[in-house]
């Protein structure tokens, strides 16, 4: 049985103060006890997201990131350059679309 989405809203809102206030009075670069409350964030978020599509069948418009995610992100290659060239091959830089005017 899933947890009701307002309790489980509460929880992540309750779970981002505790971040705030642990970021706000920091103790350097890799304090623990921001480190604590950035994953209780994502785990409150993660309990949110799940009591909701079990309550109602809605997603959030946000996902959680992975470190791994992060690394997968940059080698992905997101270019329609399929010759090699380094120029997109569906880019349009709106000069075709003047050609022949007359201004």
């Amino acid at each position: 049985m899933s947890i009701d989405p307002r309790v489980a809203l509460g929880s992540l809102t309750a779970a981002l103060e505790e971040h705030l206030v642990a970021a706000s009075s920091r103790r350097g670069d890799e304090d623990p006890a921001v480190e604590a409350a950035f994953f209780a964030v994502a785990d409150a978020f993660e309990a949110y997201a799940d009591a909701l599509y079990d309550a109602y069948g809605e997603d959030l418009p946000l996902d959680l990131l992975d470190s791994d995610d992060e690394d997968d992100d940059d080698d992905e290659d997101d270019s329609d350059d399929e010759d090699g060239d380094g120029e997109d091959e569906e880019a349009d830089d709106g000069e075709d679309a003047l050609a022949g005017r007359d201004f």
